[in-house]
C-alpha cells in the first residue's frame, strides 16, 4: 500500500499500518520526513474541542505522548521527542462557551480546574485580566480602549507540548522502517492509476509507477489537490483547503514563567492569538482566526510566502503584548509561516472514499498534531475493517483507547457527517 505524505500523521499511519504486517511505502515531495506542515507546528498538547471524540481521542493521544518510546516500541537512534507537561489556560470567550467544554471534560475524564479573574491572576501574574471581546485590528483606535469587565479561565493541568515535531514524526517514520516501510523522497504523486472502481497505483514524478491496491491521502495541503487526482470528493460533506499561517517568536516577559521555567499555555481567543513557551525563556505566539483578520487561503499551496510578514507579526504580536503587558514587542521580527489543510469546520476527515482503497487524513493541520498517535490507530482500523469488507458508512468503525477504555466514534470524522455547528470555527476546532 502507498501512503502520500510522510508528515506526523502519514508517518504515524506508515507506523501502525507496518505493525498488521502490510508492506507500506511512504511517498513525499519534500526531502525528509515532516518537512511540511509538521516543521512549522507549534506541537500543543490541549484537550478543548467541541465534540466528545475530539477530547476523548486528544486525552487517549495525551497518554501515548505520555509513554512514546513504549508507544513507538522502538528506540530512535537520533532521540525522542518529549512531551513538556506545561499546563494550558483558556480564557473565556463567548464562542467556545466555557460550560460547553467542561461538560466534555468531565465524562471523558480530563481534570481541569475552572478560574475566576482573580485566581487567574493570582496565578498568572503576568497576565491581563481584561475581557476586550470581540478581537479587534491592532491599528483601531478601539483595540486599545480599556476593558471594563475581567475574564476567567478553564485550566487543564495536563496540557502541553512536543519540544520537537519534526523529531517526533522522524521518531514515527523511523519506527515505520525498523518495520519494513520504505520511504521515498522528492517524488511527488501525478497520477492516481484506478481501475474497475478501485485504487490500483500510483505514477511519481519521476515516471516510475507504485503498484498497491490502498492508497492513503495524508498529503497535508496538498490533500485536496490529490483527490482532484483521484477523481474522487463529490460526496463529500465538508471541504479541505490550504490557508497560509504565521507564528512568531519573541523573548517572553521575566514575570512569565514556571513549572521549571515554562509557564502555562495561553489560549485567548478573546484577544485572537495563542501563547506556547518555548526553551530559552522564548514564546510562539500563533493566531486564531478572529473574524477581524482576512484569511489567507491559497489555491496552490506551492505558492506560498514560507517567511514571516511584518504585518502579521505586528498583529499577534501586539495581541499578546496586550495579554502580556510586560512583553516587549521588539522592531526586528522572528517567526515562520507554513500551510496549514483546514476542513471547513475545523474537525478532520479519517474515512475511506467512494473510490475503494482510497482513503484520507486530512483536514488534519493546526489542531491535530497532537492526536497523531491515535490518527495511525483510526487509519489503520479504518483500512483493515473496511478492506475486510466492513461498511462503515453505514455502521461506523469504533476505536477503543488501550489507556482510557474510551470507544471512540470513526464516524465523527467522515466525510460525509454534518458540519460541526459548535466548532469555534477556528484553529481550536
Amino acid at each position: 500500500m502507498v501512503i502520500v505524505g510522510a508528515g506526523v500523521i502519514g508517518s504515524s499511519a506508515a507506523l501502525e499500518l507496518a505493525k498488521l504486517g502490510l508492506r507500506v511505502v511512504v511517498v513525499d515531495k519534500a526531502g525528509g520526513v515532516g518537512h511540511g506542515s509538521t516543521s512549522a507546528s507549534s506541537a500543543v498538547v490541549r484537550f478543548n474541542y467541541s465534540t466528545w471524540d475530539g477530547v476523548a481521542t486528544a486525552w487517549e493521544s495525551k497518554h501515548c505522548w505520555d509513554d512514546w518510546a513504549d508507544y513507538l516500541e522502538f528506540r530512535d537512534e537520533v532521540g525522542l521527542a518529549a512531551f513538556v507537561r506545561a499546563g494550558m489556560v483558556m480564557l473565556d470567550a463567548p464562542v467556545a462557551p466555557r460550560g460547553r467544554v467542561t461538560g466534555l471534560f468531565t465524562t471523558v475524564g480530563v481534570p481541569y480546574e475552572e478560574w475566576d479573574s482573580r485566581t487567574l491572576s493570582v496565578r498568572l501574574p503576568a497576565i491581563d485580566t481584561g475581557k476586550y471581546w470581540p478581537p479587534k485590528p491592532v491599528d483601531d483606535e478601539s483595540f486599545y480602549v480599556d476593558a471594563t469587565e475581567q475574564l476567567g479561565a478553564l485550566y487543564t493541568p495536563d496540557a502541553g507540548f512536543i519540544d520537537d515535531p519534526q523529531l517526533a514524526a522522524h521518531n514515527l517514520a523511523a519506527a515505520a522502517q525498523a518495520r519494513n516501510a520504505m520511504f521515498i523522497f522528492n517524488r511527488s504523486v501525478v497520477k492516481v492509476v484506478r481501475d474497475a472502481g478501485r485504487v490500483r497505483g500510483v505514477t511519481l514524478s519521476d515516471g516510475s509507477r507504485l503498484s498497491a491496491p490502498v492508497l492513503v491521502n495524508a498529503a497535508g495541503p496538498w490533500s485536496s489537490a490529490l483527490n482532484r487526482l483521484a477523481g474522487v470528493g463529490a460526496e463529500f460533506t465538508i471541504g479541505v483547503r490550504p490557508m497560509r499561517q504565521e507564528v512568531h517568536q519573541v523573548t517572553a516577559p521575566p514575570d512569565y514563567g514556571e513549572n521549571g521555567g515554562f509557564a502555562p499555555l495561553i489560549g485567548d481567543l478573546d484577544l485572537g492569538v495563542y501563547l506556547r513557551p518555548a526553551p530559552g525563556g522564548q514564546l510562539l505566539v500563533g493566531g486564531t482566526e478572529p473574524d477581524c483578520d482576512p484569511l489567507e487561503w491559497l489555491d496552490d499551496p506551492d505558492q506560498a510566502n514560507l517567511n514571516a510578514t511584518a504585518p502579521r507579526f505586528a498583529a499577534q504580536v501586539t495581541r499578546a503584548a496586550r495579554r502580556l503587558p510586560g512583553l516587549t514587542v521588539p522592531n526586528t521580527f522572528t517567526g515562520i509561516a507554513g500551510v496549514y489543510d483546514v476542513a471547513d469546520d475545523w474537525t478532520p476527515i479519517y474515512d475511506r472514499t467512494d473510490l475503494d482503497g482510497f482513503y484520507v487524513a486530512m483536514g488534519t493541520s493546526g489542531n491535530q498534531f497532537k492526536n497523531a498517535p491515535l490518527v495511525g490507530r483510526f487509519i489503520a482500523a479504518l483500512v483493515k475493517g473496511v478492506e475486510d469488507g466492513h461498511d462503515h458508512d453505514t455502521e461506523p468503525l469504533r476505536y477503543r483507547g488501550e489507556h482510557t477504555g474510551h470507544d471512540i466514534n470513526l464516524g465523527a470524522f467522515s466525510r460525509k457527517r454534518p458540519v460541526n455547528t459548535d466548532s469555534s470555527q477556528s484553529v481550536l476546532g
